[in-house]
């Protein structure tokens, strides 16, 4: 008998339990991890963003830690150079990702990565010019965001409509944990066994393996793209479907590309069309502006200001404050599912942002590492909280045919703003970091951000629930 959406959990599907009884967070994650392809999918990420973690340690160190002090204008170009040219392809990037098998999106770009990971073992060994680096370095992080976007996209083909808000608060986390936990490692590794950077690339590009290995154990069709006339048959992605159904639906490259113009046009007038993605996008750009000029912040006060003469101690002050940031995303994941149980995710966005302007003053009053680790966890609280609610309202009210699409631009918001951020900051910051109005001014924006968001949506009716529609 062939398999239903209703058995491998696909959106819509309702929870269980009494009708008109809304199910506890910690029901939704017993769900969710009984859930067979929601765990392979989940290990992809988890081993994908473990590499990405490993690999950043070597990144930051040859590019931002190799040198005797940083520059504002040296961290604004950096980023423009290896996040710019992504984020104007990042929309032309959805257009393919609905069109293209996802699964094969993360076997491949894993692959991919694997061997750009060795290209830049090489080029550090062999002390090429950061020309070089930098556009390695390009490619890389565009096969990221093309990942990322994949795995969002794919999410909701894994788990039930209900259980979707959890299933949000847990995957970027956990990909968070994970990234978090490569960092250790690379960390680790460098400490324990003198590798240097060359040795932590290798590494990576040994993870990214794994990582595609683990992708080819979800079906080729599981996470879509649907298309129109297959769901439930040929475009749900099952084992016993008929995965060429879908693919002979494929136009030829060029087709596609000539479809593209006409296709983004398409995504951003059925965005425009729903109120809850729209605003929540644009809520992440506000929030990932401010978030940027903080980080930027953060590596000048410590490389420049605290730990001038010593790398080493700026680059494990760094470490320290990113854990922080760790842990106030995990907490985010935990408390929010159980919060929007009792008030609408808006109003526990509006919550986040007030929240983020109040600890944001602390440093902003009394500039120490131990009032920027107290920042960095709630400002990290909060922007893991928003992004939770956010995806949720993206993989909720966006249908699939589009939201590959809607995700590439939600990474091109996510880029761009944080680029943003860092030209902002070769004006409004100092070269030591040392800025308590700039703090002061960004706590400010929380609180405009956290008012604005209120009015707008004070209009819809105040229904609590994850996923209430």
């Amino acid at each position: 008998m062939a398999t239903t959406r209703r058995d491998r959990g696909a959106p819509g599907v309702p929870g269980a339990g009494p009708v008109g009884r809304t199910p506890s967070s910690w029901a939704h994650l017993r769900r969710l991890l009984r859930g067979r392809w929601f765990r392979r999918l989940l290990g992809v990420r988890l081993a994908s963003q473990l590499s990405d973690g490993v690999l950043q340690v070597a990144l930051t160190s040859y590019a931002l830690f190799g040198q005797d002090q940083t520059d504002p204008a040296e961290i604004a170009v950096a980023l423009a150079v290896v996040l710019l040219p992504f984020s104007l392809l990042g929309p032309f990037v959805g257009v393919f990702l609905d069109r293209w098998s996802r699964r094969q999106v993360l076997v491949v770009a894993n692959l991919v990565r694997v061997v750009i990971a060795a290209v830049l073992a090489g080029i550090v060994a062999a002390d090429l010019p950061d020309a070089v680096f930098y556009l390695v370095v390009l490619v890389c992080l565009s096969v990221n965001r093309f990942l990322l976007a994949g795995l969002s996209a794919g999410l909701p083909h894994t788990v039930s409509g209900d259980d979707l808000l959890t299933a949000n608060a847990l995957t970027p986390t956990a990909g968070t944990m994970a990234f978090l936990a490569g960092l250790g490692v690379g960390g680790l590794v460098t400490g324990l066994t003198g590798a240097g950077d060359v040795g932590v690339l290798l590494l990576a590009a040994l993870l990214y393996g794994v990582a595609g290995s683990l992708a080819l154990r979800i079906p080729r069709t599981l996470l879509g793209p649907d298309r129109p006339g297959t769901a439930g048959t040929a475009g749900t992605g099952l084992p016993g479907d008929h995965p060429d159904a879908a693919a002979a639906d494929l136009p030829s490259v060029g087709a596609a590309l000539r479809a593209v113009g006409l296709g983004l046009v398409d995504g951003l007038r059925h965005l425009r069309s729903r109120r809850d993605p729209a605003t929540g996008l644009a809520l992440i750009a506000g929030q990932r502006y401010l978030f940027g000029l903080t980080a930027v912040l953060l590596l000048l006060y410590f490389r420049n200001g605290l730990h001038p003469d010593d790398p080493d101690a700026a680059f494990a002050a760094l470490g320290r404050t990113t854990l922080a940031g760790g842990a106030g995303f995990l907490s985010a994941a935990l408390l929010t599912p159980v919060v929007t149980e009792r008030v609408r995710p808006h109003r526990w966005i509006v919550l986040l942002l007030a929240g983020a302007a109040a600890v944001q003053l602390l440093p902003a009053v009394r500039l120490t590492e131990p009032t920027l680790l107290v920042a960095s966890f709630g400002v990290g609280l909060a922007a893991q909280g928003i992004k939770i609610c956010v995806d949720t309202f993206v993989q909720r009210d966006v249908d699939d045919a589009f939201r590959g699409r809607v995700f590439s631009l939600y990474d091109v918001l996510f880029n761009v703003a944080f680029v943003s951020a860092a030209v902002s900051a070769v004006v409004l910051l100092p070269r030591d970091g040392r800025a308590p109005v700039a703090l002061a001014t960004v706590a400010a924006c929380y609180l405009v951000l956290a008012v604005v968001f209120a009015r707008v949506t004070r209009q819809r009716p105040d229904v609590p629930g994850p996923v209430s529609r």
